[in-house]
């Protein structure tokens, strides 16, 4: 497929994933672990051309939505124009990667800013990742939540607060994030967090040490499970087996929090799945 949809410049994914990294191995992953439905975020290997992202979802409009990458070279009106014309194309979210910018994201008068504000018009929610640490990108969310309220963000990974002393604190300031109603959190990717600890697949320390507490502050409702596929594949369990493992954690909860937990929210906040 690459041939088709080239990879960016410096962007090609590991050899031993490039195989297995596509919307044909998703579909497969999906059915065996009943999955009705899924989101797709823009893959850093694609760069800012959504064409790869746009053609799964065109092909599969039922099972895939997208999650566009913003570019933060664009100007606020080429920005919001790129987010208009994606939207017609199945992306119902942006993905804001901190690392893209050479600037706050919050930038008075950016493209980040406008089109996260046009985000909370259209009720489409923002996703962040905050790979290097929350710490680093906190008082920035913070500009934004105040700027838009009514945007919704999602950050992805639980934040990367990684089981170490280090991780303890910047897992405390996620918490503090929870009195704004209109923060969410991915409860994914949990093999990226254990840290110094080394918690292995079931991800123990993951459970206890951060999916309780978010569950407990935050709420079912403003928690969305994920994958990380492909990347999950090279992990213990891979894409079944963690899928599995948050439906066990979300085991003792209500049939509500449950359904939230594990696909409620997502709908929520990015429309219905469905198969047809």
């Amino acid at each position: 497929e690459s041939k088709t949809y080239p990879y960016a410049d410096g962007q090609t994914p590991p050899l031993q994933l490039q195989n297995r990294a596509s919307s044909t191995q998703l579909l497969s992953e999906m059915v065996n672990a009943r999955v009705d439905g899924a989101l797709i975020v823009q893959p850093i290997n694609h760069g800012f051309d959504h064409s790869y992202v746009a053609a799964a979802i065109a092909a599969s409009p039922s099972i895939f939505k997208g999650m566009m990458l913003h570019d933060p070279r664009m100007s606020p009106d080429d920005a919001v124009a790129r987010l208009e014309e994606l939207l017609l194309l199945g992306f119902v979210g942006v993905r804001f990667n901190p690392y893209l910018f050479d600037r706050p994201m919050s930038e008075r008068n950016g493209g980040g800013l406008a089109v996260y504000r046009t985000c909370g018009k259209l009720n489409l929610p923002v996703g962040i990742m905050c790979f290097k640490g929350l710490d680093k990108h906190y008082a920035d969310i913070l500009r934004l939540i105040a700027a838009s309220p009514e945007t919704t963000l999602i950050l992805d990974h639980f934040a990367f607060t990684n089981l170490s002393d280090i991780g303890d604190e910047l897992f405390n300031l996620l918490l503090t994030l929870a009195e704004y109603p209109q923060v969410h959190v991915k409860i994914s990717a949990s093999f990226r967090i254990t840290g110094s600890t080394g918690d292995p697949f079931p991800y123990k320390l993951v459970k206890t040490q951060r999916f309780d507490p978010l569950l407990q502050k935050f709420g079912a409702d403003r928690l969305l499970f994920g994958t990380d596929f492909p990347f999950v594949l090279e992990q213990e369990g891979g894409y079944g087996g963690i899928t599995k493992l948050v439906e066990g954690w979300a085991s003792v909860l209500g049939v509500e929090e449950r359904r939230a937990l594990m696909g409620g929210t997502a709908e929520r906040l990015f429309g219905k799945w469905g198969r047809t």
